[in-house]
């Protein structure tokens, strides 16, 4: 026992292998989307560093330094952390002033599903009592998270959740279950929402209903997406951000500040740039030799795809207006922080791709 105790130090990675091991490409691709941000912030801001692209400067810059810190964490540490992380950052959405940390409770809740699918084995899986304190893991934020409110942060948790569920192989029947219960629980749900949620949705249903009211955010943002045609009007030169027709043009609708100066070429330029790092995502989260990484790095990837498939949606009228932050490009400090935090696991996950964890998050030969 000795000896094995002893190969499995030996084993772990040392410093300067951590940093090595450390996906660097990655890293370049998340710099892009994050200095076109940026630039998208100073033109929205007439040319102006201020007040918005310096502050997202600074906050990238020390995310970055978070990110790589948190990847060349022993990936061990995190797991025996998870519920911990979990508690504090619930803690956090709970205090009411602090409700600015909704956002890093997406990355908790992957984090804490990874640990504790991980400790399952596949016939504890398949049993329903193994299943609940998971659904509570993810129910009660989410229910917490839409009281705030905020209705999109909460259906990012709810779908996380499933997509992990079924990446560890939770019975389809149970879904069908989940499914009926949801549908019949749609009248209650309705009216739980606040009076401007449900005008999102009726605005979304016909947005020419109130042109100056409820829909007057998503009828701009058409207009702006439509005026930048397929190479847009050029940077600095938006007509629906600069002359302030485009409410929110720094936060939740920054994509439509893009498209209008970019064009349809920027846009997809952006989607490709999201699109590969998904991609990358992805790819480390398989070829990770442990399930708790795998799990981890896969919900990691799903958020972000959450994340920018809402936003973008939203600000085309595909789906209602929800509030979703554009990852790495939309101004805010908190969205900024658990974006970054939430690829610093990512990277984790490649640094110790070939570290073996037993059921109790253990290191193991072989």
């Amino acid at each position: 026992m000795a000896s094995l105790s002893a190969d499995a130090d030996r084993s772990e990675p040392r410093l300067w292998q951590r940093i090595r091991g450390i996906s660097w490409g990655l890293i370049l691709l998340i710099c892009a989307p994050a200095g076109f941000g940026i630039a998208v912030l100073y033109s929205a801001a007439d040319g102006s560093m201020e007040p918005w692209a310096a502050k997202q400067t600074i906050r990238f810059a020390s995310a970055l330094i978070l990110m790589v810190g948190a990847a060349l964490v022993d990936i061990r540490h995190w797991f025996r952390a998870a519920y911990w992380v979990y508690a504090i950052v619930l803690a956090l959405v709970v205090a009411v002033d602090l409700r600015g940390f909704v956002g890093l409770m997406n990355v908790a809740v992957v984090l804490a599903l990874a640990r504790y699918f991980h400790s399952l084995s596949s016939e504890e899986i398949g049993r329903i009592r193994y299943l609940i304190l998971p659904a509570l893991t993810v129910g009660v934020p989410a229910a917490l998270v839409l009281k705030q409110p905020d209705l999109g942060t909460a259906v990012i948790l709810l779908l996380s959740g499933a997509v992990l569920y079924f990446i560890v192989g939770v019975r389809l029947r149970y879904f069908a279950l989940t499914a009926a219960a949801a549908a019949a629980a749609l009248p209650g749900v309705w009216h739980l929402l606040r009076d401007y949620q449900k005008s999102r949705i009726y605005t979304f249903l016909d947005p020419d209903s109130d042109p100056l009211g409820a829909g007057y955010h998503i009828l701009q943002s058409k207009i702006a997406l439509g005026s930048g045609g397929l190479f847009g009007k050029g940077f600095l030169q938006g007509s629906q951000s600069h002359l302030s027709f485009l409410p929110e043009k720094q936060t939740d609708f920054i994509f439509t500040t893009l498209a209008e100066e970019f064009g349809l070429v920027g846009g997809l330029g952006l989607l490709a740039l999201y699109s590969m790092i998904i991609v990358f995502g992805f790819a480390i989260a398989l070829r990770s030799r442990n399930h708790f990484g795998r799990l981890l790095g896969l919900g990691i990837a799903t958020n972000l795809f959450l994340s920018v498939f809402i936003n973008i949606a939203m600000v085309m009228g595909v789906i209602p207006v929800v509030g979703v932050p554009l990852p790495l490009i939309s101004y805010g400090g908190t969205a900024m922080l658990a974006v970054m935090l939430g690829f610093g696991l990512l990277l984790n996950v490649g640094v110790h791709r070939d570290t073996r964890l037993n059921r109790s998050g253990e290191r193991r030969p072989g």
